[in-house]
Parts: C-alpha cells; structure tokens; sequence
C-alpha cells in the first residue's frame, strides 16, 4: 500500500495517526506530495491524502483512510460508530476546513473563525452533553500516544496552525466566499489577505531597485571566521568511499548541503539584519577551539544543510565534505575486486568526486579520511578518553570465520534481522528497521568472504562508556534543541536511544585498515569506523587549513547525535558541538530500494549517460526530497515533473517575459505605470520570496523549491489575464499596459534566475545571461522583490531553457535501470588500462579542444565575467582535459583541493 499526504495538509495528521496504530499490519509506503498533484487519476482537483491499495484501488476520505488502517489494527465497526464517522466527514471537516482558512489564511478572529464550528457543534453538544468528562479523558490518553504524537510533530513541526498555511494558501477559499465579486487579475481573489502596510512596503523595496540591495562582501581564500558576520561551516555526512552513490546518497547528504551553501552568499543582511546566535546554521572555530573568536561565537551543524542559499545570503560560507574511507567496507570492497583498500580508496574517491563535480556541487574542499591529520586527531581524542576513565576494556563474544581464520568485524557479517526478519542485515545494523546490531545477534549468520557459517570466540575490546558520559549529553541536548532545527526524525532518535538507556559502545575491530588503536595490547586492531569517520569533519577542516571546522540520512544519527558529542564531551578540549542536526528519510526506487549488485536504480556514474542534464536532475531529486517520510524515485514522476513544472510552467513564463521584451519592445525593458493590481502582485511576489526564506532557513528544501514554481505560476497567470500581446495592438494606454505587464514580468523572471540558483545553477546562469542581468543583482538574493532590471535595461537573446522529456525515451530508461545492466560510466572507465589510448588524430584534436577551451577560459577571468558562467567554462575545459588523458592512455588525476597554509 501507498499513502501520499501532503505537508500541511490537515487530513494528513488523522490518518498518519491511523497508520502509525496499523504499523506492523501491512507494508506501507509514505510518501510526500505537493497539494497541486492529482495522485488519483479519475478525479477533477487534487485531494490528499490518499490511501492506493495494493489492488490498485484508492481511498481519498479521510475517514475511510482512518477506518481502513483501524480495521487492519483489529478495531470492530458497529452502527453509530460509523454514523459518527458520517457526520464528522460530511459536517464537521467542512466547517473546520473554513474556520481554519478564515485563521490561518486571512487572520481573523473571533466569531468570524468559530461560527462555523459552533453550528456544527450543536450535534456534538446535543448528544454527548452527560459525557464530555468521558470525551475529555479520551482525548488526553489519545494525545499521549506515541502514533498520534508522531504524526502532530510530523505534520505540525512545532509550528501549531501555522505549519498548515502553506497548504491552505493554495486550497480554493471555503464555498461561503464564493459569492464575492472579485476581479479578473490573479491576485484580486486573495486581496482580504493583504493589508494595505504589506502593499506599501512591497512597493516602496520595489521602486528602490538596486540601490536597495547591500553591498558585496568581499571573497577570502581560505575561507576563516570573520568577528561579527554571520560564519556558516556546512559539510554533509561523509559518503563512504567503497562503492558508486547512488541517487539517494546524493539526495541525502551532499545536494541537500550544496543548496545551503550555494544560498548563502546571496542574501547580505547589513546593519539591521543582525542574527542571534542562536539563528546561526552552521558555525565554526578552530578544529580544537583555543578559545572564542571575538565577535563570532563557535557551533556545529551536522547536517545535510543546503550551502547556496548560505552563500546568497552572503553569510562567510565554508562547505567541506570529503570521502569516508576507513572501516570494514572498504576491506570488503577490497577483496571483491582484488585491489588493495588503499587502492580502492584512490580508485573511488575519484569516482566520486567527478560524480559530485557533474551534479555542480560546490566544495570548497573534498577530502577523505585517510590522512596524517585523521590519525592524528582521533589517537588524540582517545588518549583524552583514556585519561579521563571514558574507556572500558571487555571480552566480547565475536563471530569468528574458521575458514578465513580470522575475527568477522561487523560488515564482514550478514545475516537475518533479530528484530524484523530483514535477511540482507549487516553485522551493525539492520538497513531495514534501522536497529543496531550486535553481530552475534544475527539468525543465520553468514561471512560475507567465504560464505561459511562463523562460530562465537572471545576476542578483548575497547568501549566508549557512554552510560557515564549520559548526563553530558542530555545536559548538552537540553542547551541546544530548543533553540536548534533539529528535524523531528533526529530528535525523535536521539531521544529514544536516551530513553531506552545509553549502553557502552564497543569502538575497536578486529581489521587491519583503520587508524591503528595506540594501547598496548591492541596492536593488531583499529578504531571502530563510526568512532573514527565523526572524526573526520575535524580532520578535513585541519587538511583544509591550519585554523578551522563539521556534516545526513537517519541512519546517521545515533552516531552524529549521540556517539560523536560523547567523544567530544569526554575528550575535554573545547570541541564545538552541534548546533543543527539535519536528516533526511529514505528515498527509494520506484517500488523497491537502490542495488547496485542487482542493477537496479540510478547510481551517480550512470546518471550522466542518460542524455537528462544535471540541472534537471537536481530539480527533481530537490523536488521529492524525503524531508517527512521516505519518498520514491520515479521515472514517470520525473517525466511528469520536467514536462509540467519546468517545461509549460517555469520555464514558460521566463521564455515569454523575455520574448515579449525582445519582440515588442525592442529587446529593451520598457516603461512600468504600476496599478493596484500590479501592486499587489509586488506583494503576492514578495510575501512568497520571504516565505522561501523561512523556509530554507530551516532546511525545508523541497517546499522552498515549490514557492519558486508558485511565483513562477503568479507570472504566468498574470501575463494570462492581461494579454500584453493583444494590448501592444492597440491604444496607447493599452500599449502602456502591455509595456508594464511585460516590464514587470521581466522582473519577476530576474528574480527567479537567483532564486533557482541554489538548485539549477547552470539555468540559473543562462537566464542571467539571456537578460544581462547587473552584476549586483546576480550575486545577493534580498528579502523583497526589487525593480532589477529597471527601463531601458537591454536583455540579450531568449532561447527555450527547457526540452521535453518523451514516453519512449523514459520506458527506455526505465527498462535498462531496472535490473540487470552492468557497471557503466565512471565505475568502468575508473577500471580502463593505459591500454587503451586513442589514435594520434583523436587526441590531436582533444589536444586542440583544450587548447581552445583553456583560451576561453582565460579571456572570461581577464574580463571578470560572472562566476557561474566561468565555473560552467572550467568544468568544460576540465571535462575535455579528462577525455584527453584517456585518449593518451594516462591515469586519471585525482582533483586537488585549494590549500594555504
């Protein structure tokens, strides 16, 4: 079964709860959509949520969702059960729909919200009136279960009725209002929610233009804290290194991250725009903190923290990641292919970083684990621990392969889940129900090098005593929570593992690849790799530069949220902590999960040869992002998604605007009378860019990507009813109206291009490019909708930005990654003998395309062109550099990052 809510969405929280009652019942698939999608084929509007049965049936009433999952949890139906069921459906949700409309959409109060609900609740007060001791009981024990808490943080977010706003705003407004008369512009329907000081104040920040952007700040290298900005460390969490990642992997950790970080520089607060610290994402000090830095207080975030929209804010952004490259997975991988870990480490970090490089994710340093300073760090937080009486000695009972002659370290393990039956679950921890695992714990345990059945010896370990380090931690989680944005998932993880009682946590294995454990005795062994790789976001700060500082999908957080502020409490060495901890669900692949063995799902490498630019693959993986629930990759969806949302929607309206200004008016932006019409589209416009603040301010990607689309909307409807192109034919006042139709939506348009920029930064620099946007305008996004390109500004050629995706091409691709393809792409070509070297005239002519490539490149650094357009250039020239290396037959370079000392 399939159940799609929609964040914010009212009857999502009933049903939520239902399901959480049935959980065990039925396999059940949750996932997230927009309240614009039509999820049941046959009807007329969008309506969630929705309940698809395995029959391939649809439940669409919320009551019928909600009798469903109780009849699957064992819960009898008798008569009056379901007559109340009835009214609540066909008389209650009506009029609650409108009272909440009236209060969360229009803000009113009083009798205006609540008469509504009163006459509905005549019936309630009529026949329960001798038992509402009874009902208010019930309703206490209710709210105190576990299911119905779940689903009021999941839908609610802490929020109250606010969080549902969002929704509303797009709901049609209650039948009751439908007689009003309103005008035939978009916005003339939605004026009871502007006030006349929101309109004013739009128009005002409009008519400043870019004078009222601030001013730039100016770039460093290396990046360092600055007292008294706003200083933002991002890193996601490190993607292990011994195997290709796939579209979840990416999703989950470094593009969620990249559109922070891509942000940041864009929006400069000045003077008035001070933040507290406790409002700062991600912050950073020295990777051992000598003491405060003056005017910048310290933090961490271990998060998946969208850098970009850091970087358009202009907040100092810092975003470092690298690969994680120690522990048994990387040994397994080893044996696999016959290489040594070292070589694997080589071989897929560069796999890696040419993946991440055509996605246009923007490091500021990629690094891995396997360093002096990795070894150094962590040896010193252990000796701290040591001293401190943090680490405990234990025998462990160990599984012990007799053909390998050999102790099994936990992924050297697999077997069936002693908690859920899931037959693929590691000696760790189970992928399924995301249990840890003791490996001894396992049903019919298997190793995973010879495949013989392992028997239990004991084997001396070392452990983190977490049950004394406990109160550091709750008392450290108490300070930070209630200021942080934390998301529920983590909290809810981190709470439970304090709840059900902290248990030493065993940080050495029985490997010989890992930062060797410095205690006698423990000679043979390393560090646990969820000891070791936390570590790593310190060592790869001190790798980028001898002053600085820390970044996931859930199953990351016991270790980031627990674990890793043990060491770092228990070490005593004024480690900064986290701040923000950011985590994603699970994204799946159509109806099953990403396997690489079975070839099933897109992996990085392989995404590129599908023809589908990588803009277009950020949108749609950034559009079903699993921020509530885990969500599905679906190649339909995706076809659906590009064809509606980009095609005929955003990228309709911006090819229109810029056509219009070019076909009728010369290719310069005319002259804009604004009416209060147009006014309040200023302001729909501007509450709607402020909304996609919020919004990425706590991390919540996905819906600050469907504002974008709802602005994108606003202009298409608005150059809808005024026809400019009808308008230009006529009189002058209505070839003045077309020049302010035009003008202002060329604007909109300008605004969209930085607005897109976190998430589709190659057709974000095209739009600039085709409307010559200032250079001040393309590097802050503000916190209003200005006047950017003012009349008389010059644009320059418009050109579709957009192709449209066919049924044939998607069945093809669906067909070929849905089992059974071989290794492609970069995972092959990492593997390619100097062998195979092309013929003298091929590389001959790579040799001239470099040679080309590089002049152009110099002659847009010479000119100071726009960064995007210079980065998109170098990536072009390091592309072809990489062809001409294989042409030559020569290995693969290893990309550098950027180092001063």
């Amino acid at each position: 079964m399939r159940l799609f809510v929609s964040e914010g969405a009212p009857g999502s929280l009933p049903v939520l709860a239902a399901a959480g009652r049935a959980q065990g019942r039925a396999e059940l698939l949750i996932s997230t959509v927009g309240p614009e999608e039509c999820v049941v084929p046959f009807l007329t509007r969008p309506k969630v949520p929705v309940l698809q049965l395995d029959s391939g049936n649809y439940l669409f009433s919320t009551s019928a969702i909600c009798r469903y999952f109780f009849l699957l949890s064992g819960w009898e139906q008798d008569d009056l059960t379901n007559q109340w069921l009835e009214w609540e459906a066909t008389e209650l949700q009506p009029a609650l729909s409108t009272a909440l409309y009236y209060l969360v959409v229009q803000g009113k109060k009083g009798e205006d919200v609540l008469g509504p609900v009163r006459r509905a609740l005549v019936h309630v007060d009529r026949s329960l009136s001798q038992e509402l001791g009874a009902l208010h009981s019930w309703f206490q024990t209710l709210s105190s279960q576990e299911p119905c808490q779940r689903a009021a943080e999941t839908v609610l977010k802490q929020q109250g009725v606010l969080a549902l706003r969002p929704y509303l705003q797009k709901q049609p407004q209650p039948s009751s209002l439908e007689g009003r008369v309103v005008s035939n512009e978009p916005e003339e329907e939605e004026l009871a929610t502007l006030s006349e000081e929101e309109i004013a104040v739009a128009v005002a920040a409009w008519e400043k233009g870019l004078e009222g952007l601030p001013p730039l700040r100016p770039q460093q290298n290396p990046v360092l804290p600055v007292a008294g900005e706003r200083n933002v460390l991002i890193t996601s969490a490190l993607p292990y290194v011994n195997n290709v990642p796939h579209l979840g992997n990416i999703i989950g950790c470094v593009l969620s991250a990249d559109v922070f970080a891509r942000c940041s520089q864009l929006l400069g607060d000045g003077p008035e725009g001070a933040v507290s610290p406790r409002e700062i994402g991600l912050k950073w000090g020295d990777w051992k903190d000598p003491g405060p830095v003056e005017g910048a207080e310290l933090g961490l975030v271990i998060a998946a923290f969208p850098s970009r929209y850091s970087r358009l804010r202009q907040w100092n952004t810092l975003y470092l990641c690298g690969t994680d490259e120690y522990g048994t997975a990387t040994e397994t991988k080893a044996l696999e292919e016959g290489l040594t870990p070292q070589e694997i480490c080589d071989k897929y970090h560069a796999i890696h970083a040419d993946i991440y490089r055509w996605f246009n994710i923007s490091f500021d340093f990629f690094g891995r684990t396997t360093t002096p300073q990795q070894t150094k760090i962590t040896q010193d937080i252990f000796q701290r621990l040591l001293a401190r009486g943090f680490v405990l000695q234990a025998t462990v009972e160990q599984l012990r392969c007799e053909h390998c002659a050999r102790f099994l370290a936990d992924r050297f393990v697999e077997g069936v889940c002693p908690f859920c039956g899931y037959e693929e679950a590691r000696g760790d921890q189970c992928d399924k129900c995301g249990k840890l695992i003791n490996a001894i714990e396992l049903k019919k345990p298997q190793c995973k090098v010879c495949r013989s059945c392992p028997v239990v010896r004991s084997s001396q370990h070392l452990f983190l005593d977490l049950p004394q380090l406990g109160t550091r931690v709750e008392e450290w989680l108490e300070r930070t929570l209630p200021g942080s944005d934390w998301t529920p998932n983590a909290r809810f993880i981190t709470r439970s593992w304090l709840r059900d009682g902290l248990k030493p946590r065993c940080i050495t294995r029985d490997l010989k690849w890992g930062t060797p454990v410095p205690l006698e005795g423990f000679e043979d062994k390393v560090f646990y790799v969820w000891f070791d790789a936390t570590i790593g976001y310190l060592s790869i700060t001190a790798n980028y530069t001898d002053h600085l500082y820390q970044f996931m999908a859930k199953d990351n957080v016991p270790f980031h949220g627990i674990v890793f502020p043990s060491s770092a409490l228990g070490a005593e060495d004024n480690y900064t902590l986290v701040s923000h901890l950011i985590a994603t669900e699970y994204l799946n692949y159509e109806d099953g999960k990403f396997s690489k063995s079975r070839g099933v799902g897109v992996f990085g490498d392989m995404a590129q040869d599908t023809g589908i630019p990588a803009d277009i693959w950020r949108f749609y993986l950034l559009y079903i992002r699993p921020e509530g629930q885990d969500s599905a990759f679906s190649w339909t969806d995706m076809l659906l998604k590009n064809n509606s949302e980009l095609l005929n929607n955003l990228g309709n309206f911006i090819n229109r605007a810029g056509m219009f200004v070019s076909k009728f008016f010369g290719g310069f932006v005319p002259e804009m009378v604004l009416t209060s019409d147009d006014q309040r589209l200023l302001t729909h416009v501007t509450l709607e860019l402020q909304h996609y603040h919020q919004l990425l301010e706590k991390v919540r990607i996905r819906d600050a990507l469907r504002s974008i689309l709802t602005i994108s909307r606003h202009g298409n409807q608005y150059i809808q009813v005024n026809e400019p192109w009808k308008r230009i034919k006529g009189g002058e006042a209505d070839r003045q109206r077309a020049g302010t139709v035009t003008g202002l939506a060329v604007n909109i348009a300008a605004l969209l291009s930085i607005m897109l920029q976190p998430y589709m930064p190659a057709v974000s620099a095209t739009i600039r490019a085709q409307l010559q946007l200032p250079p001040p305008a393309c590097s802050v996004l503000p916190t209003s909708f200005l006047c950017t390109l003012p009349a008389g500004h010059q644009i320059g050629t418009v050109s579709p930005l957009f192709q449209k995706l066919e049924n044939d091409q998607i069945e093809s691709l669906k067909q070929r990654f849905s089992g059974g393809q071989l290794e492609e792409s970069l995972a092959l070509k990492a593997k390619a003998s100097p062998k195979t070297a092309a013929g003298p005239q091929q590389v001959q002519a790579l040799t001239e395309e470099v040679a080309k490539q590089g002049d152009i490149v110099r002659e847009l650094k010479a000119q100071k062109a726009d960064k995007n357009q210079i980065a998109a250039e170098v990536a072009k020239l390091l592309d072809l550099k990489k062809q001409l290396a294989l042409a030559e037959g020569k290995p693969l370079e290893t990309p550098k990052g950027k180092k001063k000392k």
